[in-house]
């Protein structure tokens, strides 16, 4: 082979590489936006008590999903589809790092337009979630889902009727109530949890056991949003 070719090969390996770099960075950076939304998305839900998520509910429960932005879109028939993170509970060490998630759903009806909505989903124990880190979780088959309860008037409910292993709750437009969701399905997105945790064989349930005490960028803010909103209800 000769000198230039073998210069070609090396400026081409050396162009491949930089374009991947810049690829996982871009994603990187894309994922710190979601967790930085997320944690706003809370913020702005729980700064209301009256229209918020029972503390009581959050500091009881097993896990959270956020979706931060999901975007509905189509006309007669349609669907959405969202990013976000999934966090789990855990005993004596509070919230969890996150992992990566999406969430889509089918919708039929009359439909016309583009409309991007915030999901939280407030699981009751770490169980469906521990069956949600093994990969596709259909809200309703897999697990109850129900829309949940909104504020202060809801506390003293919040042991006796409320049943169901899920609670979703949506803002669209300034609105936040409980929403259904059912037939929806959450998915642990491997690729964007590699990227953000820089590991090619992470998996969701080493990301939730994980103990370091100097989190990546943007996971500190999440969790400290999580913990007020948690502390406030016990």
């Amino acid at each position: 082979m000769s000198i230039g070719r073998v210069l070609s090969s090396l400026v081409v390996a050396v162009l491949s590489a930089c374009l991947w770099l810049g690829q996982v960075r871009a994603q990187v950076e894309d994922q710190r936006q979601i967790l930085s939304d997320a944690a706003e998305v809370l913020h702005e839900i729980q700064r209301i008590p009256e229209q918020a998520i029972p503390p009581r509910l959050l500091s009881r429960a097993g896990g959270i999903v956020i979706v931060p932005g999901m975007v509905k879109a189509g006309f007669l028939v349609g669907g959405a589809h969202g990013r976000g993170v999934v966090m789990v509970k855990n005993e004596g060490t509070g919230w969890s790092d996150p992992a990566f998630i999406t969430l889509s759903a089918g919708s039929l009806g009359f439909q016309i337009g583009v409309q991007s909505t915030d999901v939280i989903l407030v699981f009751k124990s770490s169980k469906s979630v521990e069956n949600l880190a093994n990969g596709k979780f259909t809200l309703g088959a897999d697990a109850n889902v129900a829309a949940g309860p909104v504020g202060r008037s809801a506390e003293a409910a919040t042991d006796a009727r409320l049943k169901s292993e899920i609670y979703s709750y949506s803002r669209s437009r300034g609105l936040f109530a409980g929403v259904s969701l059912e037939g929806s399905v959450l998915e642990i997105d491997a690729g964007a949890n590699s990227a953000f945790y820089d590991s090619s064989d992470i998996t969701a349930a080493a990301i939730f056991a994980r103990r370091d005490t100097q989190p990546p960028v943007g996971v500190a803010v999440l969790k400290q949003e999580l913990a007020k909103a948690t502390e406030l209800g016990e």
